[in-house]
């Protein structure tokens, strides 16, 4: 019983030593992002607002072309369905002659 005793007095003992390092680890991702926020502030290439209208000209291209690309796959859909139709159509009109 002494040996169970002193495993649960080690394990609580890990357990507590990580709970304890969490404050520590929180405060260095936080440290961590303020200083990649401020690097990033620092070091880049234009003003906000020409990065902002580039972002947007950006994103609305590609809004534009994800629904051009989405026009065409539901294009191709349709037809595939047809077709597709059409055969069993066709198979089910030979079985039933």
């Amino acid at each position: 019983m002494e040996a169970s005793e002193e495993d649960e007095v080690t394990t609580a003992g890990r357990g507590d030593m990580l709970v304890a390092g969490m404050p520590g680890f929180a405060a260095g991702m936080v440290a961590g992002v303020l200083l990649g926020a401020g690097l990033a502030l620092l070091l880049a290439p234009n003003r906000g607002s020409r990065t902002r209208r580039r972002l947007s000209r950006r994103l609305q291209r590609l809004r534009e072309n994800a629904a051009e690309g989405l026009d065409r796959a539901g294009t191709r859909s349709r037809r595939q369905l047809q077709r597709q139709r059409r055969r069993l159509q066709a198979r089910i009109d030979r079985v039933m002659d």
